[in-house]
C-alpha cells in the first residue's frame, strides 16, 4: 500500500505546491496505509535501533556503528517530532544550532550531516517514511587543505630512532604498503607472504584486499619475528609479557612519541598512508590502482589523499605548454 501513496505522491508532484503535497500526504496516509497505525506506534529510538541493526547486517564496522548512534540520537533528542513527521527546516535548524553551541568547523557540522542523511536515506527505502528531509540538505563546502605528507629525511630519521625492531617493522609496513592503523593491528603473521612480499589486510566492511611491501620491509619484519619468544598468532604484540596484540591505541602513542623527540610536530599512522598514496600517484602510478591498494571504494576519497609535488607541475608545464 505504501509503495501505491509513494506513486500518487510522485505523479501529483508537479501540480502541486509544497504545502498542498503534504497536506495530500497526510490524507493519503489515514486513509489507505495499512500500517500507519502500527508504524505512528513505533518510537524514534526503536527507528534508531533497526537502522543500526541493518549498517551492523550489513558489516559497518562498531566504531562506525557507534558514530551512527551518538549523531542520531543526539539529533532526536533535540527534536521530538516523531520520525516520521521530522521536517527540513527542523533539521536545517539544528545544524546551523549544533555548529554554534560546539564551535565546531564545517567540515566536522558535514560529517554529522551525512551521518542523519544516511539515517532518513534508509527510512525511505524501507517505507518507513515517503521522503527524506534530508533531500534538500546538501554537503556543506568546506575548504580542503593541503595536508603535509612525511619528507624522505624525516622517513629516514623516523627509522633511525626507532628503539627496538617491532617499532621499525612497523613504521616500514605502514608507509610500504599505506594501510590502516586498524588493519595493522588485525594482521596476523599467516596473513604475511614473505617470499612474495604481500599480506591480506581485511579494510572497512571486513573487505578484503592485497597489499604489498618492499624488501626494507620485509627483512625488518623478519628480524623482528626472529627476536620474539611469545606464540601469539599476532604479528604486532606489546613489548611486556604476556606479549598481547598491539592495540591502535598502542600504536598511535608509540609513533606520536617518536615524532615528539625529533620534533617533528604531528607524526601519526595516517600521516603514513597520505605519504604512501602521494608518493605513489606523484611517481605516475595510476589513480585506479592507488585506490585499490588503500581499499577505498571511491575514487574520490583516493583524491584527497594525492598531493601533486608542485615542481612537477611546473615541470609537466614547461613540458607540454611552454
Amino acid at each position: 500500500m505504501e509503495e501505491k501513496i509513494v506513486m500518487i505522491i510522485n505523479e501529483m508532484a508537479d501540480y502541486l505546491n509544497v504545502s498542498q503535497m503534504k497536506k495530500l500526504q497526510e490524507v493519503l496516509l489515514q486513509t489507505f496505509s495499512e500500517n500507519t497505525i502500527q508504524k505512528e506506534e513505533t518510537s524514534n529510538d526503536e527507528y534508531l535501533q533497526l537502522f543500526l541493526d541493518a549498517k551492523r547486517i550489513e558489516g559497518c564496522s562498531e566504531r562506525t556503528i557507534q558514530y551512527y548512534s551518538a549523531t542520531v540520537a543526539r539529533l532526536l533528542q533535540i527534536i521530538k517530532t516523531p520520525v516520521r513527521k521530522i521536517t527540513t527546516e527542523e533539521i536545517r535548524r539544528y545544524l546551523v544550532e549544533y555548529q554554534k553551541i560546539n564551535n565546531c568547523s564545517k567540515a566536522t557540522v558535514d560529517n554529522v550531516r551525512r551521518n542523519i542523511s544516511s539515517f532518513f536515506s534508509w527510512l525511505e527505502e524501507e517505507d518507513y517514511i515517503l521522503k527524506s528531509p534530508m533531500r534538500r540538505i546538501h554537503k556543506i563546502k568546506t575548504k580542503q587543505p593541503v595536508k603535509e605528507i612525511i619528507s624522505d629525511e624525516a622517513i629516514e630519521l623516523i627509522r633511525d630512532n626507532c628503539q627496538c625492531p617491532r617499532d621499525l617493522a612497523m613504521i616500514d609496513l605502514l608507509y610500504s604498503t599505506g594501510i590502516r592503523v586498524g588493519e595493522l593491528v588485525n594482521l596476523n603473521i599467516s596473513d604475511v607472504d614473505f617470499e612474495a612480499r604481500e599480506c591480506v589486510v581485511f579494510g572497512k566492511g571486513d573487505k578484503e584486499r592485497k597489499v604489498y611491501f618492499d624488501a626494507k620491509s620485509k627483512i625488518h619484519l623478519l628480524n623482528y619475528l626472529s627476536k620474539r619468544n611469545d606464540n601469539n598468532p599476532a604479528l604486532f604484540v606489546t613489548l611486556d609479557a604476556p606479549h598481547e596484540r598491539l592495540k591502535i591505541s598502542g600504536v598511535e602513542i608509540r609513533i606520536r612519541a617518536l615524532g615528539r623527540k625529533l620534533n617533528m610536530g604531528k607524526i601519526h599512522p595516517h600521516k603514513f598512508r597520505r605519504t604512501m598514496a602521494t608518493r605513489a600517484i606523484d611517481k605516475g602510478m595510476p589513480i585506479e590502482q592507488v585506490q585499490r591498494l588503500l581499499g577505498h571504494s571511491q575514487i574520490d576519497t583516493t583524491m584527497q589523499y594525492a598531493i601533486v609535488n608542485q615542481a612537477n607541475v611546473k615541470m609537466s608545464h614547461q613540458k607540454f605548454i611552454a
